[in-house]
């Protein structure tokens, strides 16, 4: 049995479940509303705000489908819940972010400003001008995002310029040294 799908999921107070003949599985809570599609290998029991995954067969195809829908579901829940934040922190000379309504204009060393538009569902803020907060409801939209905007000037192992994840850990490597 999977170890990741046997684990029950806990539906907080004012967090609603409805899982349809498709396996069309929606979540409404505080946050908003997500509908994602399940495999129909696999079956969902909700009782008494606890949600359990099982699946009816034992071929391989099943037990993948196992985890990855209870954790889809999970991922769901909390994102109604709480949320999902990404906080990307800019390295450099000169680097810097500002918030012009629903745009991310970044400075990074090109001849032009760098503009990105902010998905549906999607915030960003800038706190200081070197750091990017990334929120939203869905973890794998707010996830695809940071990664697009990192991608834009990604850290460099030389001296650690660029876009990074808060947290991330840069590789430094040692420079050239002269002749002897």
């Amino acid at each position: 049995m999977s170890r990741i799908g046997k684990l029950p999921v806990n539906l907080p107070a004012g967090v609603e479940l409805t899982v349809d003949a498709n396996n069309n599985v929606t979540v409404k809570g505080p946050k908003g509303t997500m509908t994602e599609q399940v495999s129909k290998l696999v079956k969902i029991n909700v009782e008494d705000g606890v949600l359990t995954v099982t699946r009816e067969k034992d071929d391989k195809d099943s037990r993948s489908q196992h985890g990855l829908a209870r954790t889809l579901i999970n991922n769901m829940v909390v994102g109604v819940t709480e949320g999902y934040k990404k906080k990307l922190q800019m390295v450099g000379v000169g680097y810097k972010a500002e918030k012009k309504g629903n745009t991310l204009v970044m400075s990074l060393g090109y001849s032009h400003p760098v503009e990105m538009e902010d998905p549906s569902g999607i915030t960003t803020e800038v706190t200081t001008p070197t750091e990017i907060i990334v929120n939203g409801i869905d973890k794998s939209v707010v996830g695809n995002y940071a990664a697009n905007i990192r991608k834009w000037r990604q850290p460099e192992p030389y001296k650690a310029k660029g876009i990074r994840y808060e947290g991330e850990v840069i590789r430094r490597k040692e420079g050239k040294t002269g002749k002897k």
